[in-house]
C-alpha cells in the first residue's frame, strides 16, 4: 500500500502508482489495469475522487516531469539486485530507496548538497583500510565470472566446496593461472555487494543537444577492499558484452571510491540551457 508521511514529506509509492500520477497529469483517466492503485492513492487521500492531484505532490512529480539530473543505483547482494535513485529537479531533489521483498520504495527530499552523501549510502560506502591482499588488480573474462557464479550457487551455502568450484571455474574457463583463479575466488566468496551508478543529464556534444552518461561499476568484498570494474567499461549498452568480454578489477580505497562518485556528478557548465 502507498502512504504519505507529513512528518517528512516522504512517500512509499511503487511504479504502478507513478504510472497513475503520469496519466493523470496528462489530463488522462487510468487505464483498467491501475483503477486498484488508483483506489490506493484515493484512500490515503494523495488523489481526490474526481482524480485531482494533492498539492503535496507537487515538488516530487514536478520534479520527475523535468529533470535535471537522473541518478540509479543498482545493488546486487544477497537479497537479489535493489534499485534506488536521486532525482534532482530544478527546485527539489528526491532520493528514493528500495527494500527486499517491497514493491514500493520510499520517496524522500533531501537538500541538493548533500548528494553525494546519500549515494553513498545507498551503497554503503565505509571508511577505513582494509586487509593487505596480494593483488591489487585480476583480469578474466565475463564467461568465466558467469562460470565462477554458476558455481557458487552449485555448492549451496558449503564454503569449502564454494571455494573449490569457483577456482576450478575461473581457471577452467578463464585460462587464470592457479594464483589468479584463487584471488578472484576469494574476492567473489568475500563480496558484500556488486553495484552500479549510473547519472543521466541532458548536454552537449559537437554542438548538439544530448543525452550525457557517466557510470561507475564497483565489487565491494568487504575485508578484501573496493574493487572498481574497468572492464567491461560502463556505462554499458545492451548486447555490447558477451562470454569473451575482458573482465578487469582494480582495488581503490575508500576514498577513491569517493571521488569516483562525485566524478559522476555533472558540472553546471556541461548541463545543457533549458529550452
Amino acid at each position: 500500500m502507498p502512504s504519505y508521511d507529513s512528518s517528512r514529506a516522504r512517500f512509499r509509492l511503487a511504479d504502478r502508482h507513478l504510472a497513475v500520477f503520469a496519466h493523470l497529469v496528462d489530463g488522462e483517466t487510468p487505464v483498467e489495469e491501475l483503477w486498484d492503485s488508483l483506489t490506493e492513492l484515493q484512500s490515503i487521500g494523495l488523489v481526490g475522487q474526481e482524480g485531482e492531484l494533492a498539492p503535496v505532490l507537487a515538488p516530487l512529480l514536478t520534479a520527475m516531469a523535468n529533470p535535471v539530473v537522473l541518478i540509479t543505483t543498482e545493488v546486487t547482494g544477497e537479497h537479489g539486485t535493489l534499485n534506488h535513485g536521486i532525482i534532482v529537479g530544478q527546485d527539489d531533489v528526491f532520493v528514493h530507496d528500495g527494500w527486499p521483498g517491497e514493491e514500493e520504495s520510499e520517496y524522500v527530499p533531501i537538500d541538493g548538497t548533500t548528494i553525494v552523501w546519500e549515494l553513498a549510502r545507498m551503497v554503503n560506502l565505509m571508511r577505513g583500510d582494509a586487509e593487505d591482499f596480494r593483488v591489487a588488480s585480476v583480469e578474466t573474462t565475463m564467461g568465466a565470472l558467469d562460470a565462477a557464479f554458476s558455481a557458487l550457487e552449485e555448492a549451496e551455502g558449503d564454503e569449502a566446496k564454494a571455494g573449490e568450484l569457483t577456482r576450478d571455474a575461473l581457471t577452467t574457463v578463464g585460462g587464470l593461472p592457479a594464483a589468479e583463479s584463487e584471488a578472484l575466488s576469494e574476492l567473489i566468496l568475500s563480496m558484500n555487494s556488486m553495484w552500479r551508478i549510473t547519472s543521466v543529464w541532458d548536454g552537449e556534444h559537437e554542438g548538439e543537444r544530448s543525452a550525457m552518461v557517466r557510470a561507475l561499476a564497483v565489487w565491494d568484498c568487504g575485508p578484501r577492499g573496493y574493487w572498481v570494474r574497468e572492464k567491461p567499461a560502463e556505462p554499458i549498452l545492451e548486447g555490447q558484452v558477451g562470454p569473451d568480454s575482458a573482465l578487469k578489477l582494480v582495488r581503490v580505497s575508500p576514498g577513491r571510491v569517493w571521488e569516483r562518485i562525485t566524478d559522476l556528478l555533472p558540472d553546471k557548465h556541461e548541463l545543457a540551457a533549458a529550452p
